[in-house]
């Protein structure tokens, strides 16, 4: 198993072949694009598509209105916010109703939710096995663990490459050693959001299940952070055999909110409602959703489908995010050839992930300088800054325990540079990247 953390079945993840994307259709949808500023750091949050837009400010001028009232407006409301909207979720994930389905703020508030809901199914000493990704899909297991006397075990990435220490990546012969009749939990990212690989799911999980299963666990439950893998690649929960899975809107073209996927059975069997007592939500994921949503913002989600559809001609998501898939190697190939250079080798940069392109990598790429003249991540973006015209960032951006786990080891607070890209982003805007860094570390 020691390779498939990068070589799944290619019809896993990708159909035989994918339609060419039209960049420029794709570009006339986003009006912040036509400034020639190039947006790269998409990671944090891409750029909101034209007809998301359209849809906010349809509904906070024409529907703004209380939900659940039998009135035409607000009848005309609910059924946009409770299930027009929760529908185009559940199909962009591959949910099997939208009963499973929860709008949150943000992917962290969606998470601490479900943590508090797990409360009463979790016993002393279960296992939590966890990696050191963004906070959002550790941090509430973490405090769940503290408060129900659970243990917690961390699935550690480790390098792919001899010669670079930070090449690091998950693999599943690092997971299943740490399960045990005991484990309760495994949490894990379907892609770094500084790594930039992407995890085999499907593979992993079954593996895991099986392992679990051999081991004699009374209950495994998965949950997975898609927030950066959702810009890239099409979510498949129910193909995953998953039960929790995480993703923001704002980071795959639409508005700020986020959705928690909550699979059937744990709805009924492991979660208690944290919501008013005298609501009727026994069966429904509304028992994780305290308050209502931004109403304006969940009928937004709405538009992101319609966009993504229309990026090839077959009207499929699954075509649509097979030619992003295609288009972003295009972004990730010359990137990396310069970061990866020998030039660049003997000067001390060094990928944060793994160091190659390919289609189980995104265009989320990170790098520090080290060595005998090492340069500060910040001093890196500073130069970006003062040319203007790119916006990148550094930082750890809350995969706290991974950059802090990195060895040798790296200034937490400076952390790594990282240009994030999406489909939109041009070869072009490559360029002017990889000509702005020639400079910063010449």
């Amino acid at each position: 198993m020691s390779l498939f953390h990068r070589h799944p079945p290619p019809s896993d993840l990708f159909p035989p072949y994918a339609m060419p994307l039209d960049i420029d259709k794709a570009r006339s949808q986003f009006p912040a694009l036509k400034s020639g500023f190039v947006f790269a750091d998409n990671a944090g949050g891409s750029q909101t598509a034209v007809g998301v837009a359209d849809r906010v400010y349809d509904y906070l001028l024409n529907t703004n209105v209380q939900l659940g009232a039998d009135y035409s407006i607000s009848v005309l409301s609910t059924q946009k916010v409770t299930i027009q909207a929760p529908e185009d979720a559940a199909k962009l994930i591959n949910a099997a109703s939208p009963d499973e389905i929860v709008f949150g703020s943000s992917s962290s508030a969606n998470m601490e939710n479900l943590g508090r809901s797990l409360d009463n199914d979790i016993q002393q000493g279960d296992e939590f096995i966890l990696t050191g990704e963004h906070e959002a899909n550790s941090g509430p297991f973490k405090k769940l663990a503290g408060r129900r006397g659970a243990v917690i075990k961390y699935w550690n990435a480790t390098p792919t490459s001899p010669n670079n220490p930070y090449s690091v990546s998950l693999k599943v012969e690092d997971l299943l050693p740490l399960i045990t009749a005991r484990t309760r939990i495994i949490a894990f990212t379907a892609c770094s959001n500084i790594l930039g690989s992407i995890v085999p799911v499907k593979a992993i999980v079954k593996a895991a299940r099986l392992t679990a299963q051999e081991a004699g666990a009374r209950k495994v439950e998965v949950s997975i952070d898609c927030v950066a893998y959702a810009p890239h690649r099409l979510i498949d929960v129910q193909d995953w055999d998953i039960d929790y899975c995480v993703f923001s809107y704002y980071k795959v073209y639409g508005p700020h909110t986020s959705v928690l996927y909550v699979r059937a059975p744990a709805l009924q069997h492991s979660l208690s409602s944290i919501v008013h007592h005298f609501l009727n939500v026994k069966h429904s994921a509304a028992k994780l959703q305290i308050g209502g949503p931004g109403y304006e913002l969940v009928y937004g989600t709405t538009g992101v489908i319609p966009y993504l559809l229309s990026l090839t001609p077959e009207n499929s998501l699954k075509a649509s995010f097979a030619a992003i898939a295609e288009h972003e190697q295009t972004l990730v190939e010359p990137l990396l050839a310069y970061l990866t250079h020998a030039d660049q080798q003997a000067r001390g940069v060094r990928v944060v992930g793994e160091e190659y392109p390919g289609l189980m990598r995104v265009p989320t790429i990170s790098f520090v300088v080290v060595g005998e003249r090492p340069m500060k991540s910040k001093d890196v973006v500073k130069i970006f800054d003062q040319k203007g015209g790119v916006g990148i960032r550094y930082g750890h951006f809350y995969a706290y325990t991974l950059v802090d786990g990195l060895q040798p080891k790296l200034d937490i607070d400076d952390g790594v540079v990282r240009i994030s890209l999406v489909h939109y982003n041009t070869v072009e805007e490559v360029q002017r990247i990889i000509d702005i860094l020639k400079e910063a570390l010449a």
